[in-house]
């Protein structure tokens, strides 16, 4: 009898060493930066962030959100060696130019500090000695596009990018060209801003009038303006519109049968996943052995209505 009580103090005695251990791990400290080449003022990086700070939350970690100002990879660069200055449990970067950021990725390898990718950058993370990465590999996600606008008997693509120099939206018009088996690609470049965006995507449909979908590679910033200029010019049933990425009323388009779909690559779970894995890599040193696919996936007129709450909560 002795003997069994001396095994339940015992038991008992480990499980509260254990959980101690746990409450300890918790209780430290872990700050975590994010260096990203979108401002939170993007509806598409607002999603990320709201992803990161959630992650946070829930993992009990100070997460710092940094960007410059415009798509300037001089100062993000800057921003990464200055996030490497302040020794973080980890450090999360989208990689949208790796010649141009490479050197500012690998002093923070250089110092032991864990980064992992998000949204762009795929090609060149474990060249640069990333972890992991975490999003869409776009190349091959703009084949499926192009297959898939090629299945619907489409021609002509007019392949709107309103952040040339991006990789990953360069990829995006890429796959698709190479995914449009038989039928023309014709890449448009833009700005971020509205009315440019109007302005153009009208003047290519006016002065081209072989283009029957155009694509943004942007639902906010591209696929909703798309959707305006071909109602504008009341040519909605010979003009098809798509876009990659989501929004509330880029979804409400695509229910209503004025945009055929949205290509969603699930920007919350990118901000979210990563501050996640680095938390626990800093408190238990487990990290995933690979990259994590969040994309794609089609968000169409038959499931656009369930997505679209979510997207005007800042989630989808």
């Amino acid at each position: 009898m002795k003997s069994f009580l001396r095994r339940i103090v015992l038991g008992v005695a480990v499980v509260g060493a254990l959980g101690a251990a746990a409450g300890s791990a918790l209780a430290q400290e872990v700050s975590i930066i994010a260096v990203t080449h979108g401002q939170a003022s993007d509806p598409f990086w607002s999603i990320v962030k709201n992803g990161m700070m959630q992650a946070g939350k829930d993992s009990n970690v100070k997460v710092d959100y940094r960007a410059p100002e415009t798509f300037d990879m001089v100062a993000m660069s800057q921003l990464i060696e200055a996030a490497v200055n302040q020794n973080p449990a980890g450090i999360v970067i989208s990689n949208p130019d790796p010649d141009a950021l490479g050197t500012a990725i690998e002093k923070a390898v250089a110092a032991g500090i864990p980064v992992i990718s998000m949204n762009s950058g795929i090609a060149a993370a474990s060249k640069l000695g990333i972890k992991l990465h975490v999003g869409q590999e776009e190349l091959s996600a703009g084949k499926t596009v192009g297959e898939r606008l090629a299945g619907l008997g489409l021609k002509h693509v007019l392949c709107v990018n309103q952040e040339v120099g991006n990789a990953a939206l360069d990829q995006r018009c890429q796959g698709v060209t190479e995914g449009f088996a038989g039928g023309k690609v014709t890449v448009l470049p833009t700005s971020a801003d509205p009315a440019e965006i109007e302005a153009k995507i009208q003047a290519a449909l006016t002065s081209d009038t072989s283009i029957d979908l155009v694509l943004g590679l942007s639902a906010p910033l591209v696929g909703e303006r798309a959707v305006a200029v071909v109602e504008k010019m009341g040519n909605g049933d010979k003009v098809k519109v798509a876009s990659y990425d989501l929004s509330a009323s880029f979804l409400q388009a695509v229910a209503d049968g004025k945009a055929l779909f949205a290509v969603d690559q699930q920007p919350y779970l990118q901000g979210y996943l990563p501050v996640t894995f680095l938390a626990l890599n800093s408190r238990y040193g487990t990290i995933p052995a690979g990259n994590v696919a969040s994309g794609p996936s089609f968000v169409t007129q038959e499931t656009a209505a369930q997505v679209i709450e979510k997207s005007a909560q800042g989630i989808r």
